[in-house]
């Protein structure tokens, strides 16, 4: 039995932050209804498209396991349509603008009327404040959540990361509320309001730099590169390029081949711990014991040398054979894994953190699996729903319609037509 089996959660997300919620509740079992505008769906079915009228891989990838049907929920019979599926489901999950769900005819407290168990849960941009009706993407979210204020170099500007820790990153958040308002019903036996704000969640992602700001304030910060150069600091917490941001002096070193190769890199920490195994393996046993380098102390103010020589030693070898080394030894390091390395890594597909999937206008392509895997509730990747593909059968199934009455709502013009599908 799945994990969220008999949990039913009415999808009013789009783009990626709430896609990655409700995807990860599929993924654990719930039946994710997906609720989409007929004609024209989820935006991002037709956003970066590379295959002419196919969906994109940025709606399939983050819209397996669910049920898509269209409704215009400005039709009258729209809208009993959507009476019907609040007091049949568990969870309602919307990521509109700011007042959208209420101009819709739809507040919390009409919900809760609705259905007394329901859960509303709602990823916003900022919480209550001055910005509350301000609405946020990802690369906002990751500049006012103090994010990109300290990532790039010192003498550079602010740049935001590669990973989206606003959009997939709040959509995780708020699964885990879900969850949360889930189990706390089980005893209260009452629905409750979920909400996370993007800025909230990056700014939960980047706590170590909340936490070097207050240090900041009782004298420098003796593990960024700076302090080693003698480069005073300012009031705020600086970008410190690729130092660790956990207090171990590490960087990014180039290995053998790095003229060709752009990610012929490796990530190497100084770790105290094994500093006298660093010293054996780069061929400086005296470090070891010279009081200029043998405490980590004193290394603070010769990281750029140190790392220097370490680097003349990596780019003698390739990244998997330092990793090979140094792991040997137990000295951590990790190599710069470029996306095509991931997408052909045997290991992710045999545990099911990369998936190939097939789908019946696009064919096979490759995405992410669950990220967490539970020991007796194992996850199966389906592909995502066409637009409208399941509209019939949720009236059916879920609504308990008659073919009479279903027939009725679909010349009414409150759903689309369901596409027709090749045998699969």
């Amino acid at each position: 039995m799945k994990a969220l089996e008999g949990v039913r959660i009415l999808d009013f997300t789009h783009v990626q932050s709430g896609p990655t919620c409700t995807q990860l509740l599929a993924w654990f079992g719930a039946d994710v209804i997906k609720i989409e505008r007929p004609g024209t769906g989820d935006i991002t079915r037709g956003q970066l498209q590379d295959i002419p009228k196919v969906d994109s891989l940025y709606f399939t990838m983050l819209n397996h396991n669910k049920r898509s049907i269209t409704l215009d929920t400005k039709n009258p019979t729209g809208k009993e349509v959507l009476e019907r599926l609040i007091k049949e489901c568990d969870v309602l999950v919307e990521n509109f603008g700011p007042g959208v769900l209420d101009r819709m005819g739809f507040p919390w407290e009409k919900i809760s009327r609705l259905n007394p168990r329901m859960i509303v849960a709602s990823i916003k941009g900022f919480g209550p404040g001055p910005y509350e009706d301000c609405k946020v993407y990802e690369n906002v979210a990751q500049c006012t959540g103090g994010a990109a204020s300290t990532t790039g170099f010192r003498d550079g500007p602010p740049l935001v990361t590669g990973a989206q820790i606003g959009d997939s990153g709040t959509g995780l958040h708020l699964a885990l509320g879900i969850v949360a308002a889930l189990y706390h019903r089980t005893h209260s036996g009452r629905g409750q309001r979920v909400t996370c704000a993007m800025q909230d969640g990056v700014l939960n992602l980047s706590r170590v730099k909340l936490r070097d700001q207050q240090r900041l304030a009782r004298g420098p910060l003796k593990e960024y590169s700076q302090f080693g150069e003698g480069v005073p600091f300012g009031a705020a917490v600086p970008r410190a390029g690729n130092d660790s941001g956990g207090g171990q002096p590490g960087r990014i070193l180039k290995c053998k081949g790095w003229e060709q190769d752009p990610d012929a890199y490796i990530y190497f920490i100084t770790q105290a711990p094994v500093w006298e195994k660093i010293c054996d393996i780069i061929g400086e046993p005296t470090w070891k014991t010279d009081p200029e380098y043998a405490t980590p102390p004193a290394r603070l103010t010769k990281l750029n040398a140190i790392f220097a020589r370490i680097e003349q030693w990596t780019m003698t070898k390739t990244k998997f054979e330092v990793m090979n080394i140094c792991n040997a030894v137990d000295i951590p390091v990790g190599p710069i894994l470029s996306m095509k390395e991931i997408a052909e890594d045997q290991s992710l597909r045999a545990t099911g953190t990369v998936v190939e999937v097939d789908h019946p206008t696009r064919g096979k392509y490759l995405s992410v699996g669950n990220p967490i895997k539970l020991s007796d509730s194992p996850t199966k990747v389906e592909r995502s729903p066409l637009l409208g593909e399941h509209t019939e059968e949720i009236l059916r199934d879920v609504l308990r319609f008659d073919p009479g009455r279903i027939s009725e709502i679909q010349q009414s013009g409150a759903v689309g037509v369901p596409p027709a599908i090749a045998a699969e």
